[in-house]
């Protein structure tokens, strides 16, 4: 994992409202739902800046790896923001960072990441990024 980084450092920050259903026994958003607001950070971006059909596209990524780090809880009734930004781009594979922040606080509540390899969508076999795409996740990776 790399360095903890604060919501200014995010190329694209999106807001995700928490449901009561989020919250477990202990009164916290569940650890689990972490991984669930991650998937929709980084799909709705995708979405958004037309990348990705998930009705009839013919690419679609599938999670090959995943990681988290929880530094603070998250309840409902707050609000997320998710910080998303991409690390590395490959020929099929592309990876996430996303760090997930209590709305008006610089410090993450948790941080993680995930890779997505990129397959068609009917054979499932690995495929070379589509252009729009590539420059999608162009437009939001960490400099450097």
């Amino acid at each position: 994992m790399t360095e903890k980084l604060g919501i200014a450092q995010y190329p694209h920050v999106s807001d995700i409202t928490t449901r009561w259903m989020d919250n477990d026994v202990y009164g916290h958003v569940n650890n689990v739902q972490y991984y669930s607001f991650f998937d929709t950070a980084v799909n709705r971006y995708l979405i958004e800046a037309g990348a990705l059909d998930i009705h009839d596209g013919e690419t679609i990524g599938l999670v090959v790896e995943t990681g988290c780090q929880y530094f603070a809880p998250l309840a409902f009734p707050d609000v997320v923001e998710a910080g998303v930004g991409v690390r590395r781009i490959g020929n099929s594979s592309v990876r996430y960072e996303i760090g997930l922040f209590r709305k008006g606080e610089t410090e993450p509540a948790a941080q993680g990441f995930f890779v997505h390899v990129y397959v068609d969508s009917k054979t499932r076999r690995p495929t070379s990024l589509p252009e729009d795409l590539k420059r999608a996740l162009e437009a939001i990776q960490f400099p450097g």
